[in-house]
Order: structure tokens, then sequence, then C-alpha cells
């Protein structure tokens, strides 16, 4: 996707959150971002196809807060997709299964339509998959062989890898395949760590957990360098 023009403010958080009943200070980072007092934010639970329970989770934590809290289904059809997505000033996509997130988006459109939506204002956000989606490489175990490049929509330049302190092996996986090229320089975020791209901007983090952050992730020589990225106060 060609997306030099596209303007956008991304929101991707490394592990954790509502849909895993921690760190509420993420969600209401999130709502902070919108200029929109009473925000009307919708929720894309494709990555956990449709979980009932995560679903359940979505509503517990923003009824009251938002002004009209909803949900996208993958049995909707494209039509009704476009028409939910319009409405949204802000949309949250769950965590999952990022190579089954990624194919529900193009088989019906939906990259290029969240993309429109990001340009028109829509704030775009997600935790894990639904975090990695926006880059243009996900470093991902959703093909059941290790972690390995996935490609995203790629509204956001470069990789990304969530989980980075949590999950064993991550770290040196996504340093190692940036450092031999499988991966192009990216974005580690660990859980409770919420990573904040505005177009043209360079990314920032929110810490809803002492001592963890986000890093920047670059290829130098035959090695790679981890920067820590600023701090949001």
């Amino acid at each position: 996707m060609n997306t030099a023009q596209t303007e956008f403010t991304i929101i991707a958080i490394g592990g954790g959150g509502f849909t895993h009943e921690t760190d509420p200070d993420l969600e209401d980072f999130i709502l902070a971002q919108s200029p929109v007092k009473h925000p009307n934010i919708g929720f894309i639970g494709a990555a956990s196809h449709d979980s009932p329970s995560r679903i359940d989770l979505f509503y517990q934590r923003f009824l009251g807060s938002t002004q009209s809290p909803s949900h996208l289904l993958q049995s909707a059809s494209i039509q009704t997709a476009k028409d939910w997505v319009s409405q949204q000033d802000i949309i949250y996509v769950g965590g999952g299964d990022t190579q089954h997130l990624l194919s529900y988006f193009r088989k019906n459109q939906l990259d290029h339509v969240l993309a429109t939506a990001a340009n028109s204002g829509t704030i775009l956000a997600g935790v894990s998959a639904g975090a990695v989606c926006w880059y243009e490489f996900a470093l991902s175990d959703a093909a059941g062989n290790g972690l390995e490049p996935l490609p995203g929509i790629g509204l956001i330049a470069g990789s990304c890898c969530p989980h980075y302190s949590s999950e064993p092996g991550r770290q040196m996986a996504f340093q190692q395949q940036i450092s031999n090229g499988t991966l192009p320089n990216g974005i580690a975020i660990d859980d409770g760590v919420a990573v904040l791209t505005r177009s043209g901007q360079p990314p920032r983090f929110y810490s809803a957990r002492e001592a963890l952050g986000a890093y920047a992730v670059e290829k130098r020589g035959r090695e790679s360098i981890s920067t820590r990225i600023p701090l949001i106060e």
C-alpha cells in the first residue's frame, strides 16, 4: 500500500489492556488522544475470531466513558464494514492471530478503508496483533513456524515486535532479523506500553508499568542497536 500521502494517529500497545483485564491506564491514554470529548470507539475482534468474551470485555471497559461503543463482526458485508468504520472516532483492534487479522482486512478491503479513515482523523489503535498490523512488517508466530516476518498494512514504515520483554526469544529474534536484513528497522514494544505515532513525527511511548518501555531497533553494520524512544510524560 502506498501510504506516502496518508495522515494518521496510531497507538500500538505491546500487550495487556482490557482484553487481559490489566493496565486500564492504557485505554485512558487512547481516549485522551481524541479531540472529541466522548468519542465513538469501535472494536475489531477478528484476530480472536470475534471471541464473545473479548467483545464483552470491550463493552465493560468503554460503556459510560465513550459516546457509543460498538464492534464489527467478520460476518459483516464489505459495505456494512465501510459504513461502520466511517462512524468511529477511534478504532481499537484486538490481539490474537495476526495472519488471520491481516487476511480479513485484505479480503474485505479494510486495509484501504482504515487508511482512508486515518487520513480523515480517525485514531487507529490496537494491542499485540492489533498493534503490529499497522506496520510494514510484524515479527509474528502466527504461521506456526516460529517467529518470522509477516507483511502488515504498511501505514507505519518499518517493522514492529510486541511482547518484547515478556515472551522468551522475541528480543533475540527481532534483533537478529534486523541485523541480518530479514526485517527492516523497527519498533519493539513491551507489555503495558503504548507507542504513539503521528504522521511526520517520531514515535513516543506511554507506559502503564514501571520500568518498561519501547525501543527503536536499527541495523548497524552486521549488528543491531536498540535505543529507548522518548517517553510521553
